[in-house]
């Protein structure tokens, strides 16, 4: 059920700032945070930031660097449990239920790219995604739309493009903020295929 899922984070873990913590490094791997901008972004004492941020860093969750005089933290991508942290966070905000319905029952669909605020690592009412596909009935998007705003209780916006104005809206964006959650099997293997070839090429 998509409500056991969406209820579970809070469930599990009951420290608010864990959590967004979780769903700023755990969402996307590329978020980077440093900790002035997350105690301004969460709202919450630098104190109570910090503690959080060393317990993730000392149990191997996060790594950091430094950039200029600032310490940046980034989500260690190479932990065994990332993979198992960022499928519950897919759930949790309704993400992996609007690509099932969505998937599957287009039929249609080459990738899906999430942007807006859960990009960024940042927690939201608006679940913003791309879809890349051709020959994709609007009408019936839209109603799997609603279908899906109403079980995840979030709004849902979906733009859709094909996969020549989808490369040419990707230049404008910040690579930060948008990420793919999804891709086919056919334009997975395509482009493995690509790069062997490039790869094996003379």
């Amino acid at each position: 059920m998509v409500y056991t899922a969406i209820c579970m984070l809070e469930t599990l873990i009951t420290s608010k700032t864990r959590i967004k913590l979780l769903t700023k490094f755990f969402l996307n791997p590329q978020a980077k945070a440093y900790l002035r901008g997350l105690t301004k972004s969460f709202e919450e004492s630098s104190n109570a930031v910090r503690l959080e941020l060393n317990r993730f860093e000392k149990a191997g969750l996060l790594s950091s660097g430094m950039e200029g005089n600032r310490k940046v933290f980034t989500a260690n991508t190479a932990h065994p449990l990332y993979p198992d942290i960022h499928i519950i966070l897919r759930k949790h905000i309704g993400i992996e239920h609007i690509i099932e319905e969505v998937t599957k029952k287009l039929g249609n669909v080459e990738q899906v790219w999430l942007s807006g605020e859960f990009a960024r690592g940042n927690d939201s009412d608006i679940i913003v995604l791309q879809l890349v596909g051709t020959d994709i009935d609007k009408n019936y998007l839209e109603q799997l739309r609603v279908k899906a705003a109403n079980l995840v209780s979030r709004t849902i916006q979906l733009t859709h493009f094909n996969p020549a104005s989808f490369a040419e809206w990707k230049t404008k964006i910040n690579p930060s903020d948008i990420f793919l959650l999804w891709e086919s099997k056919t334009v997975y293997v395509a482009k493995s295929q690509t790069i062997k070839n490039t790869i094996e090429s003379p």
